[in-house]
């Protein structure tokens, strides 16, 4: 007696096709539900069982395709590459919606990111599908590197000494205008040292950052006309600049659809302020417009209407949220560190304080010489650097030196030609490896000059060391610091400078009025919300403030005391 083999399978063909057939909705739904199973079954065998190319980093295993580690990364990153970092080492891919991103951790890590040609990784194919929609067309990522570098020189030449002086008196105006006018600060308004009041650090940040940022750099027609009407143009702009953009650029959705029209009448400001200001000869003001309509590059083009108009939102974008943010940890800090900020006032009494108790208005060459400001903000940084990722597009085949990580004594690790690679200074600045007390707020620690912290910022600004030329003037690399508060290598951020005196006149300017404590029922510095392109305090995040200034001879002057 002979035994057929397809028997057996033939009959449950049949069985299978008559189930169908009786039962076609059912067998749709049993579909639905049977296909995802099979196929986060066949993703994990995929990793466990098939043979992996030796060449290439350890991946993270995940159990769901396509979106692979992407949600313990979006909600918490740092914890996410620790974790990594314990099982995988210091280099590792993981899959972020459907890309695969290598992940080089530590200062080794940094450097290899960050000090990598430009040929190879590729800020621009990383980042133009975001940027290019709110920035516009021809500037920052949305050109070739080369031409990008050219136009950073050009935004430096409006970033010099002689307007940082003039910025201080600015910035400390525009604060104390704010204050004086603002329904948040209506208790120091009101002179009541017996009362407290209460504001949200990050919402009062924004408002204080954009005046400032408009009243110096942006121009005083964009400061005149801060309306609602730019203020709704400002929000639609900034709801196209989320992770959701960085992600999917080109959902049919409301916010892209807004974020689209906003750019068209931001970029029309702008344009038509440069228009007025060529027609009627005022092209020497001293703001960052003016210092760009003349602008020329190497090859003898000049910088055109419309490029000076999205480098200018660009500004108005990037140092929007950076600054905000930066300022809105620096005051939670001092809320929950009383000495700190008693220390802080102390210094202004110091440097700028009259017999009589009140005060001189700030200079440059005395703000360069406040030491606990200095350290206040360079460890606020340290522990909340506004940027925690750093992407590039690899557009080539780039092996991994063995000194990072290696498979053997004689392999070598390649990340191929189409993946991620990212870099995390946010990771390096709290590596208890490196660190002493990382996830401590201590200023203290950057006054001794032997400790880690001043060699991580010697080794950031290299101030003696080797310069290097990218296109916009010789600045230290910094990429081999642990320490990179604002990037490092070619896309270092020009405005460093610009946003530690915003930042610090800002803070020194609130802190000489007001006391300030965290709010009844905050305990302890909010979290982290990763959730956003630039890392936010999570709410709530309020700070009670008291009217001191009475006490310490500080008291709102009349509104015709500045000229605006």
């Amino acid at each position: 007696m002979s035994y057929n083999s397809t028997a057996p399978a033939a009959a449950i063909v049949d069985a299978t096709q008559q189930y169908v057939a009786a039962s076609p909705g059912r067998a749709v739904l049993l579909g639905l539900l049977y296909i995802p199973v099979l196929i986060v079954v066949l993703n994990i065998l995929k990793q466990l069982v098939v043979p992996r190319d030796p060449s290439l980093p350890p991946e993270v295993f995940h159990w769901i395709p396509f979106i692979g580690s992407s949600i313990s990364y979006g909600n918490d990153p740092l914890n996410f590459f620790f974790k990594c970092r314990e099982k995988y080492g210091d280099v590792f891919t993981f899959t972020l919606l459907g890309r695969k991103v290598t992940v080089a951790l530590g200062v080794k890590g940094n450097n290899f990111v960050l000090g990598g040609k430009s040929t190879a990784f590729s800020a621009e194919d990383a980042y133009t599908h975001l940027t290019t929609p709110v920035f516009g067309k021809d500037v920052v990522y949305d050109v070739p590197n080369e031409v990008f570098m050219e136009q950073k020189k050009f935004v430096k030449v409006g970033l010099s000494t002689e307007s940082f002086r003039a910025y201080v008196s600015m910035f400390e105006q525009e604060v104390d205008v704010f204050m004086r006018s603002d329904q948040a600060f209506i208790i120091w308004q009101m002179n009541d040292i017996n009362e407290w009041g209460c504001f949200d650090v990050t919402d009062v940040m924004a408002q204080i950052t954009i005046l400032t940022a408009s009243r110096t750099l942006q121009g005083k027609e964009v400061r005149s006309g801060l309306d609602k009407s730019f203020s709704a143009l400002y929000n639609d702009l900034d709801g196209g600049f989320t992770p959701l953009n960085f992600m999917f650029p080109n959902l049919p959705l409301e916010s892209y659809r807004r974020r689209d029209e906003a750019h068209k009448k931001m970029s029309q400001y702008y344009t038509d302020i440069i228009r007025k200001r060529r027609e009627s000869g005022h092209c020497d003001e001293p703001d960052m417009i003016s210092a760009l309509m003349d602008q020329k590059y190497r090859d003898g083009r000049p910088f055109r209407d419309h490029e000076v108009a999205h480098l200018m939102i660009a500004l108005l974008m990037a140092g929007q949220h950076t600054s905000s943010a930066s300022g809105s940890w620096i005051l939670l800090h001092l809320a929950h560190n009383v000495e700190v900020q008693e220390a802080l006032y102390q210094e202004q009494v110091e440097h700028f304080g009259n017999p009589d108790g009140s005060f001189r208005p700030m200079t440059y060459e005395g703000f360069r010489k406040l030491l606990v400001l200095d350290s206040v903000i360079r460890e606020t940084l340290r522990m909340h650097p506004p940027i925690h990722s750093i992407m590039r597009y690899v557009r080539s085949d780039v092996p991994i030196p063995a000194t990072l990580a290696a498979p053997s004594k004689d392999g070598a690790y390649v990340v191929p030609k189409g993946y991620y690679v990212l870099a995390s200074a946010a990771v390096s600045q709290v590596d208890p490896l490196i660190w002493v007390n990382p996830m401590k707020w201590d200023p203290t620690r950057w006054s001794d000059p032997e400790g880690v912290a001043a060699q991580a910022f010697n080794t950031y600004s290299d101030e003696n060391g080797e310069k290097i030329d990218y296109g916009f003037g010789a600045v230290s690399k910094g990429t081999e610091s642990p320490y990179q508060p604002f990037g490092a290598g070619r896309h270092r951020c020009i405005g460093e400078q610009f946003a530690y005196l915003q930042l610090g006149v800002v803070i020194s300017s609130i802190i000489r009025k007001v006391e300030i404590r965290l709010d009844d029922g905050i305990r302890e510095i909010p979290a982290h919300n990763y959730h956003t392109m630039i890392t936010m305090p999570k709410k709530p995040r309020n700070v009670r403030y008291s009217a001191g200034d009475l006490i310490r001879g500080c008291a709102p002057l009349p509104l015709n005391t500045y000229t605006i």
